[in-house]
Order: C-alpha cells, then structure tokens, then sequence
C-alpha cells in the first residue's frame, strides 16, 4: 500500500472501507416483480459490479435529472435511493416504459395490460401516484396497446421524480459519502505521486 495514506484523515480511511457496504447496498435484488423488470433489473445490476460511480459521473447528474435518468449507473444509485424512502415503484414504472416502447407490436397489448395491472390501476402492487384523470386516460389508452399508451402517465412520474426525489436525492448521505470517497482518493494519490517524486530526486542525488 502507498505510504501517502499515512498522511490522510482518519475519515478518509473509514470512507474508504465504509463505500464498499454501500456498494453493496445498492446492488441488493429488488422485491419481486414482473418478469421483464427483474431481467432488466438483472442486466443492469450485473453491468455495475464492474465499477463505482465516480465523481464526474456525480458532477453531471448535478447538472439536470435527465444526466441521472440517461445513465445506466445514474438509473441504478437513484433506484437505491427511492428503495430507501419506499418510491422505488416510480422509476421502475418510468424504465418499464421505456422497455415497452422497444415491445413488438404483436405482443404490446398483452404487455400495456400487465403494466397497468401493475403500476397503473387503483390498488395495483406498485401503484405510481398518477390522479384520477391520468390514471383513466392510460386506461382508455391500453385497449389500443400502442406504443405511445404510458407517455402521459411516464411523463408525470418523470416531472414528479424531477421536483420531489431528485432534490433530496442530490442531497442525500449517498451522494455525499461517493464524493468523499473520490477527494480521499484524490489525495491518496497526490500523496503517493509527492513521495515518488521525492524518491526520483533521492536516486538522483
């Protein structure tokens, strides 16, 4: 292990061993659900194993939730954080639009059905917070199954996600401890880059 780690803060070395827990957290199962959900879910989950969010990543996503919702890292650190505050059924119902829009046209109507029975309609197992005239326009809609059935209803789950979770999400323990991680390791690495420096000079002499 590089020497410089001697000089960083003790939060530093904490953050560092604390980000591996939460890593693990954010790519738990989900409950279960629909088939194509949890396939997606499933490809998605296996994709970020292969690395964390770093601090460019979360620059962006400061910009405007359209960075988080169009990066595949970005979709799943803000499922983790609607998981935690018991929302997590809006982004699953916003990405399951999404999927359906790539459904073949002979099999939309089975789908549009089971996605209303899923998200849509009053009681549903992970109803979405659509008001009542939404809610029966999708319904009206999905007799026809065509690919542009959800848009209304994804269209309010997005500005709501957008106005309400994407705030708190910005601000939220998460985010904050990804950023910490990342200026620990930026100093780890001045550390380490000052020492070599000084032994070059040291070999010189």
């Amino acid at each position: 292990m590089c020497k410089g780690l001697a000089t960083l803060p003790a939060t530093c070395l904490k953050s560092a061993k604390d980000i591996k827990h939460k890593i693990s957290f954010l790519l738990q199962k989900p409950e279960p659900q629909a088939t194509d959900q949890k396939e997606i879910k499933e490809k998605t989950a296996t994709a970020v194993t292969k690395r964390v969010p770093n601090a460019a990543e979360v620059e962006k996503w400061k910009e405007s939730f359209c960075h988080v919702m169009s990066s595949e890292m970005g979709r799943t650190v803000f499922t983790s954080f609607l998981k935690s505050e018991f929302s997590q059924e809006n982004v699953d119902f916003w990405i399951a639009c999404e999927d359906y829009k790539k459904t073949p046209p002979s099999k939309m109507a089975t789908k549009a059905k089971q996605m209303y029975q899923q998200y849509v309609e009053a009681d549903a197992p992970n109803e979405v917070n659509l008001d009542a005239a939404t809610r029966e326009k999708t319904r009206r809609e999905i007799e026809s199954g065509g690919p542009s059935c959800f848009d209304e209803a994804q269209k309010m789950i997005y500005n709501l996600m957008e106005k309400d979770s994407y705030r708190r999400f910005l601000k939220s323990k998460m985010i904050q401890e990804i950023c910490q991680k990342e200026s620990c390791a930026a100093q780890e690495k001045k550390g380490c880059d000052w020492l070599d420096s000084r032994q070059v000079l040291a070999g010189g002499a």
